[in-house]
């Protein structure tokens, strides 16, 4: 289209040849020969006349007079100059005052190109602004799936391809933000239905043996406690995904630090049949942690494990150096609902969503996990092993540093088998 409008310009000019030429005076342009594009142009300029300068340039090996002027960049081609040329033959040596005239109508022509291209130039700056303004306005107004249809490898069309991204992202976001607020209601509704029954029950008398009431009480508290830990936890999340959570990194020996979190999961592995192994290599380096964060990342991790595992399985914990890395990997197998490891970490994920009341959780204490990982310049994720065994692999850093090594289950014996360490076959009794 811009070269078509190129070339209905030339006749009504009168010239007989335009061309636009590139910032290197390559022609990019020419109404009277495609032989010379892409060919550098050496124009001599001798004067200037009002807004055009006289030259002499060879075309076609031809010699021309011609009038030429600079151009805005911003046009389809990317021409810098304009040149109009007449050929010497046809202008008469001792007409110097109509070769004058000539040159100034020709100044004026290379004007009035110049002109015509900035219009060109504007109408395609300012017709996808367009677009991209009332775009904006309707994803301002709810219209989440708007997108534009900017293309190109200019700047533009990388302006385009940019506010398809960001629409994208919003319309993410405000699913993830939908999605977010039905599940706090569903998991709010539950406890909150309980407790206005119950303490409703025990305000007006209804309930009258010792026995009602006391059950009723007990269902009040730990529905109480339920909400609190809802809100903890949806508070935590909160914070460390805005990266205002305060971290207090330190050397933790992860060998030690295991031993304490099995040990407190020891009753409840018991109650359900559950053997608890370890194995840590002596040799294993402090990691870079934040002790109270890491401990709250193990509890949740093997919380999960002794939670979800099938009674009478097996839950092993262990650790190996992973370059400059230490690697823990809790391993549990699973039941009949299989959890999906790309999403186990999303909020509110359960596979078994009808053990979420039984279970005692929110849903909530994996995602925080994840958060917290990456806080602490770590990686968590799952996958399946070749038995079908779910394994949770946490990566932190690990440090030169010296870290005291305290034994917190000094005071309570430990009935935990020996699990070979994968690193060294040599067994760690938790």
């Amino acid at each position: 289209e811009f070269i078509d409008r190129l070339n209905a310009l030339v006749p009504q000019l009168g010239a007989n040849r335009l061309l636009l030429l590139d910032a290197g005076r390559v022609v990019v342009f020419d109404s009277g020969s495609q032989g010379t594009f892409g060919s550098a142009i050496p124009i001599a300029a001798s004067r200037r006349i009002t807004n055009a300068y006289e030259a002499r340039a060879r075309l076609d090996g031809q010699p021309f007079i011609a009038a030429a002027s600079s151009i805005p960049r911003r046009n389809p081609l990317q021409a810098s100059f304009v040149v109009l040329a007449e050929p010497e033959s046809a202008i008469a040596s001792t007409a110097a005052g109509d070769l004058a005239t000539r040159l100034l109508e020709a100044g004026g022509a290379a004007l009035v190109v110049a002109m015509l291209l900035v219009l060109l130039v504007s109408q395609s700056v300012t017709r996808p602004v367009t677009q991209l303004a009332a775009a904006a306005e309707d994803i301002a107004a709810g219209n989440y799936s708007r997108r534009v249809s900017i293309e190109g490898r200019d700047e533009i069309g990388m302006l385009g391809s940019a506010f398809n991204r960001m629409a994208e992202a919003v319309e993410r976001a405000r699913k993830v933000q939908r999605d977010f607020l039905a599940n706090v209601s569903h998991e709010l509704k539950t406890p909150l239905t309980s407790l206005i029954g119950f303490s409703q029950a025990l305000v007006d008398g209804s309930l009258l043996s010792e026995s009602d009431r006391t059950r009723a009480a007990t269902i009040v508290h730990e529905e109480s406690e339920r909400v609190l830990r809802m809100a903890q936890e949806l508070l935590d999340l909160a914070r460390v995904e805005a990266g205002s959570i305060s971290l207090h990194i330190a050397a933790v020996d992860l060998g030690g630090q295991l031993q304490q979190e099995l040990e407190m999961m020891r009753p409840r592995a018991t109650a359900r049949g559950l053997a608890l192994q370890m194995g840590v290599p002596e040799d294993i380096p402090p990691v870079a942690a934040d002790p109270e964060r890491l401990h709250q990342i193990l509890d949740n991790l093997l919380d999960n494990a002794v939670k979800y595992a099938p009674e009478h399985a097996s839950v092993n914990a262990m650790a190996r150096l992973s370059g400059a890395a230490v690697e823990t990997v809790i391993s549990n197998p699973v039941g009949s609902h299989r959890p999906d490891p790309d999403r186990m970490f999303d909020r509110f994920y359960r596979a078994d969503p009808s053990r979420s009341a039984a279970a005692g959780g929110v849903g909530l204490g994996l995602a925080i996990s994840r958060e917290l990982a990456a806080a602490m310049k770590g990686r968590l994720w799952a996958d399946f092993d070749d038995s079908g065994n779910l394994r949770v692999h946490l990566l932190l850093p690990a440090t030169r540093e010296a870290a005291v090594r305290t034994d917190p289950t000094a005071a309570h014996p430990r009935n935990l088998p020996t699990l070979p360490s994968p690193a060294t076959g040599e067994g760690k009794v938790a």
